[in-house]
């Protein structure tokens, strides 16, 4: 009588998913109710989850005095770290509108993307928040002799950029550089 023996890799033979390299716990966006950004923050904490909220200090005005004030740098997001299959805990935090998604599951953040933001406010530069604008998208000015003109951004360059006013219907456009300061989305 003949045997056969069939030979299974051992479990370190075996080539991981791509699902099993990817960490269970990652950073994610929670998306907050206005103004309730370090509430969620400190819920967070308190549960023992690692949060992080990137804050600039402005100076706040009230008819009898002036303080500075720490405001989140992106309002209405927190960032959290945990594992995407426990959200429950996150979604259940006072102030947590809904943890920042694409097809139903959290988005991950990659980890350096947080990790300058935090690099960044520890140093000693200044900075202040900007929109992200790309090259093609319709922006508006919101600054100076231009003001209220809504073009499409064809080149951004640190300090300026070349913004293309069209009459669509003719097919006929004009440029013109701008601060790149001066416009935001439209």
């Amino acid at each position: 009588m003949t045997t056969f023996s069939v030979n299974s890799p051992s479990p370190s033979d075996r080539v991981p998913s791509p699902e099993s390299r990817i960490p269970s716990v990652q950073w994610f966006a929670i998306w907050t109710r206005s103004r309730h950004e370090q509430v969620v923050r400190d819920q967070l904490e308190r549960k023992h989850v690692d949060a992080f909220l990137p804050t600039i200090t402005r100076w706040s005005r009230w008819k009898d005095r002036k303080k500075k004030i720490d405001w989140p740098l992106f309002p209405g997001y927190c960032f959290a770290r945990f594992d995407p299959v426990d959200t429950l805990p996150i979604l259940k935090c006072t102030g947590v509108v809904n943890i920042v998604s694409f097809e139903g599951r959290p988005a991950p953040i990659p980890e350096y993307e947080l990790d300058s933001i935090r690099l960044l406010i520890s140093s000693e530069l200044q900075y202040d928040p900007c929109p992200m604008i790309r090259e093609g998208a319709m922006v508006e000015v919101v600054h100076g002799p231009l003001r209220g003109v809504v073009g499409r951004l064809v080149r951004k360059d640190v300090p300026k950029a070349r913004l293309v006013l069209s009459v669509d219907l003719i097919g006929q456009a004009v440029s013109v550089e701008v601060d790149a300061a001066d416009v935001k989305p439209y």
